[in-house]
């Protein structure tokens, strides 16, 4: 699966998670992050409102903020 740039994710895009350990769920993005060492972190926001932390090249947008 060809991931997009995390430098495209903004708050509020709907986005899937396609590896990592909370791959296949799916949800809003919100509180994005660089890491000291550059890696992009975001928090997914769930629609049972269950939250979790992800690096943002793990994830492809849905859904852009708006549509």
């Amino acid at each position: 699966m060809d991931n997009q740039s995390p430098a495209l994710l903004k708050d509020g895009d709907q986005c899937l998670v396609v590896a990592g350990t909370h791959k296949g769920k799916s949800g809003t993005v919100r509180d994005i992050n660089t890491s000291k060492t550059g890696h992009i972190t975001i928090t997914v926001v769930q629609e049972n409102t269950v939250r979790f932390k992800t690096l943002g090249k793990n994830v492809i947008i849905t859904q852009p903020d708006g549509n």
